[in-house]
């Protein structure tokens, strides 16, 4: 049977991605003369290069200042970069896809993260079959949670109709878990570790258990604008975010303090998070994007799906390399 629309994507981030950017690229200059680039977040563990490179600018950039922006909702955040008021972002790659389909110029340049997307479920729940009837909760229709869930449901021998999906704000989802409101989650971290830790959840399954080699999650953008006219700046911010997300990773003290700085969580459910995710390799690779992107088009999530060249800009990552 072929697969329905997905229609309840929030039209305010429909009509934010087809609204024309008139902003300057850039945020000018600071009293020192660095150029200032913003860069837009969620308070999620998958941004934690940014995080990272923000905490040690002055030890990984030279002439450049970054400024992080904390969006509350995808919404929010991809109607600021469209319309040139930060520069890059961390950012659902989904929602990158969608943007790049209508037109807005903006390209991925690195990964965030990898894995850390655990589908977090009631303890009654033993199996996929029991989800059958049930509330689902996911952070976007265009993210890589709901591509998860389809996908899980689909091995299950079930139909993505089988489960009434619903879109809930990833701080919500662990109460809603403890309250029966929901009986299963899917989800960025620090939100799945924090439903284990206070026992309202448990893990089914990882992301690794259903994509190959990964599934594509949240990336780092850049506006197209931005990169032309600043190539220097830009040259500079993604060796220090390649730089970041090697602190990121490592398991330390001083590394778990930077994580605690950006995301207020309990010690335990922080140092679960980042036993389930990954910043050592942020390489976009092509049969990684193929998948997602055929996995949209499955779902009728997106038209006419830009193609990794169109998308991906792999310069900084080649630089690094060489």
């Amino acid at each position: 049977m072929k697969r329905r629309k997905q229609f309840f994507m929030s039209w305010g981030l429909v009509s934010s991605l087809i609204i024309t950017g008139c902003a300057q690229p850039g945020g000018g200059q600071t009293a020192e003369g660095e150029q200032v680039i913003r860069i837009g977040h969620l308070p999620i563990t998958h941004a934690a290069p940014a995080y990272f490179l923000d905490h040690y600018q002055d030890e990984l950039l030279d002439g450049v200042e970054v400024e992080l922006i904390r969006f509350s909702s995808w919404i929010e955040l991809m109607d600021a970069l469209n319309a040139g008021r930060i520069d890059g972002a961390s950012v659902l790659f989904e929602l990158a896809i969608k943007a790049r389909e209508r037109g807005i110029g903006i390209e991925a340049v690195a990964l965030g993260h990898r894995e850390g997307n655990p589908i977090i479920v009631d303890p009654e729940v033993d199996r996929v079959e029991d989800l059958e009837g049930t509330t689902v909760a996911i952070p976007h229709t265009l993210s890589a949670h709901n591509l998860l869930l389809d996908e899980m449901l689909q091995r299950a021998g079930m139909e993505y109709g089988d489960v009434n999906v619903v879109e809930m704000p990833p701080p919500e989802m662990p109460a809603a878990l403890s309250e029966g409101r929901v009986s299963s989650y899917i989800v960025a971290e620090p939100f799945g570790a924090l439903g284990v830790q206070n026992e309202v959840g448990e893990v089914l399954y990882q992301s690794n258990d259903f994509c190959p080699d990964n599934c594509l999650c949240c990336a780092l953008v850049l506006r197209e604008d931005f990169m032309d006219e600043f190539p220097d700046a830009a040259d500079e911010f993604m060796q220090g975010y390649f730089a970041a997300s090697e602190r990121a990773g490592e398991n330390s003290e001083e590394s778990r303090a930077v994580h605690a700085s950006y995301l207020p969580v309990e010690e335990s459910a922080l140092e679960l998070s980042l036993e389930w995710i990954s910043y050592s390799n942020l390489d976009i690779e092509e049969e990684e994007f193929d998948y997602l992107r055929r996995k949209l088009v499955e779902m009728q999530l997106v038209d006419q799906p830009p193609r990794y060249e169109e998308l991906v800009n792999r310069t900084y990552l080649e630089g690094r390399e060489s």
